[in-house]
């Protein structure tokens, strides 16, 4: 038996060794490490992807487990943040892979570090305000963005080529782009598997230079009703769009842009960021609460109830405060819990 795991995807006439020697040496980047994250990563580490950064906020939590699958139980007792977890499943699926991973807020601040020597963005997020980031950042590294998203049963996907394609700016008035998200609506692992393989096969076509074998269209499907829609796009491109036209300027990459506080959609929870970089001091802020509560600790995260409340601190200073809906009430708790 060959000792070489890539043999069979060699195999494919359209990869080769050739191709597979180009695979090994470039870069992707997932932003959003849930279910199209997890599908994502695994078939490109998998496929021998040279380097990996992931890039997630978010802990694992029970309601994961149905479709996103690099997690275990254990990472949901443990409260292990998903960057962490990933990494973790990956490096033993394949240790030849560099993993770069980022528990951490995804913005236009912290990204813009990452993109340096990025071959692939893959969206794996559940927000358009991200995506929206996302798209400015591939038009102004000229990096192909491969835009996915899944609710319910459906799933929309799109490979964004800066200078070729028209941008997701350029879509919005074009396409039915649906605001719901799967902690709304729900989503079944099938459509998931589904796009992520659609989104992992462009990025394949990408990293071996094959342009010419792209798909075109804007992709949506409903695997419940059995509907598939191909849309053409090429017309919308706009020269006045302010992510990719003839005067670009970049507007979800902004200072205004940036959000400090954000709901969590469907969870009843509400994320606050600090103004600082600086890191946060989950020891001094352990000392101080144990006082008085039970407190979960790991090395990335503190977790403690409080009342009907949970706070959860990360390393960065963020703080997720579950059990609240609205960002006033949430600051009150904040400040009244930490001064």
């Amino acid at each position: 038996m060959s000792k070489n795991r890539y043999f069979k995807q060699e195999m494919c006439s359209f990869i080769g060794g050739q191709g597979q020697q180009h695979i090994s040496q470039k870069h992707v980047l997932i932003v959003g490490m849930g279910a199209l994250g997890s599908a994502n990563a695994e078939m490109l580490v998998r496929s021998g992807i040279g380097t990996l950064s992931i890039v997630d906020r978010d802990y694992v939590e029970w309601s994961n487990l149905h479709r996103q699958q690099l997690y275990t139980e254990v990472d949901c007792k443990e409260f292990i943040p998903k960057a962490i977890a990933a990494k973790k499943r990956l490096s033993a699926i394949n240790s030849e892979v560099t993993i770069n991973e980022f528990v951490m807020d995804a913005d236009s601040v912290n990204l813009q570090p990452l993109m340096e020597d990025v071959d692939v963005i893959i969206d794996a997020t559940d927000n358009f305000d991200i995506r929206f980031i996302l798209n400015d950042l591939s038009q102004k590294y000229q990096t192909p963005f491969i835009f996915g998203s899944c609710v319910a049963s459906y799933g929309m996907t799109y490979t964004i080529l800066p200078g070729k394609t028209p941008c997701l700016h350029c879509l919005l008035k074009k396409i039915p782009m649906t605001g719901a998200t799967c902690d709304s609506v729900g989503v079944i692992n099938p459509i998931v598997q589904l796009i992520a393989a659609y989104q992992v096969t462009e990025c394949m076509k990408l990293l071996v230079g094959d342009e010419d074998s792209l798909r075109t269209t804007f992709y949506s499907i409903d695997l419940w009703k059995n509907q598939y829609y191909p849309f053409k796009v090429d017309k919308a491109k706009r020269e006045d769009c302010p992510s990719c036209g003839l005067h670009p300027s970049y507007p979800y990459l902004q200072y205004e842009s940036r959000t400090k506080t954000s709901i969590l959609c469907g969870r009843n929870t509400v994320q606050l960021r600090p103004s600082s970089s600086a890191d946060f001091s989950l020891d001094m802020l352990e000392r101080k609460l144990k006082k008085s509560w039970d407190v979960k600790r790991n090395p990335f995260l503190l977790s403690c109830e409080i009342d009907s409340y949970r706070f959860v601190f990360f390393q960065d200073g963020r703080v997720f405060i579950h059990g609240v809906d609205n960002i006033q009430s949430a600051k009150k708790l904040y400040y009244s819990l930490i001064g």
